[in-house]
């Protein structure tokens, strides 16, 4: 079968400190192709690019997304942006993210949410990288904002990905219109989920990425239980499955999705 990608884990989570080698390894006998480390704060980035820059033969290709989450946008100042920035700019750090709005728990205040969160988009911009997108109880706010940005992103479509989607289906499609990739995560296998299964059903399969969200939000079958990069292979079976759509090329869609997302070579093309 062809192997899935897992396009956001937090594997420099302190719940993986007992058995990350072992995770990685799992994730690697799973099939899975690649990860990507998302950072939240600038000391998460640091540590998703160091993983990223630790390569083993046991492990998935890793790759780094380096940004501040909306629940610590006060962080955001000249410090922070001109430490992103040098980040941004190493050759393992594919994307600007996860940024974002959150107004379900404003920890931040909305109208600093909304201010590191277009400064961000403008780091991405300058660096040339696509976006890794927090909504959560702010569809509204986030779709006018990216309604302004995208057209004009300076890396062309895909101009990100939604991260962890949680809206309809009319809103995932919005967001493709504009140029974004929709990630699903474990969440679409909860049985009240029944908006995210249509979203997931009515987008265009061009369009959807696969992710954990690990150490958080583990599928139905394994709900309760620490999430890790293997379990994306049952995420993506079970949306196959949904869609109706044979689970090999469901696998190889995806993967290549997030190969265009994220502009990785395809193994074809790795090496000389």
């Amino acid at each position: 079968m062809s192997g899935f990608a897992d396009t956001h884990a937090h594997l420099h989570d302190r719940a993986f400190d007992d058995d990350r080698h072992d995770a990685l390894r799992r994730a690697r006998d799973g099939a899975i192709e690649f990860i990507v480390g998302v950072g939240t704060t600038v000391a998460e980035s640091d540590a998703a690019l160091r993983l990223a820059t630790a390569q083993s033969s046991t492990q998935p290709e890793i790759y780094a997304v380096v940004g501040l989450h909306p629940h610590h946008a006060t962080q955001w100042d000249d410090a922070t942006r001109r430490r992103l920035t040098t980040l941004a700019a190493h050759d393992r750090v594919v994307a600007v993210g996860e940024i974002g709005l959150d107004f379900f728990r404003n920890l931040s205040p909305p109208d600093i949410q909304r201010q590191a969160f277009i400064a961000q988009l403008e780091l991405a911009d300058a660096a040339e990288l696509p976006v890794v997108i927090h909504s959560r109880d702010a569809h509204q706010a986030t779709e006018e904002i990216l309604a302004s940005w995208a057209p004009t992103a300076s890396c062309g479509d895909p101009v990100g990905v939604i991260h962890c989607f949680s809206g309809d289906a009319r809103l995932a499609q919005r967001y493709a219109t504009l140029g974004f990739m929709i990630s699903f995560a474990g969440p679409v296998t909860y049985p009240k989920n029944d908006d995210l299964r249509d979203a997931a059903c009515l987008l265009p399969s061009d369009r959807i990425v696969l992710e954990t969200d690990c150490p958080y939000l583990a599928p139905q079958f394994r709900r309760g239980k620490r999430n890790e990069p293997a379990f994306v292979a049952e995420t993506g079976r079970f949306v196959a499955e949904t869609r109706g759509d044979p689970p090999d090329l469901f696998a190889r869609q995806t993967t290549d999705n997030a190969r265009r997302l994220f502009r990785l070579p395809t193994p074809a093309t790795i090496g000389p």
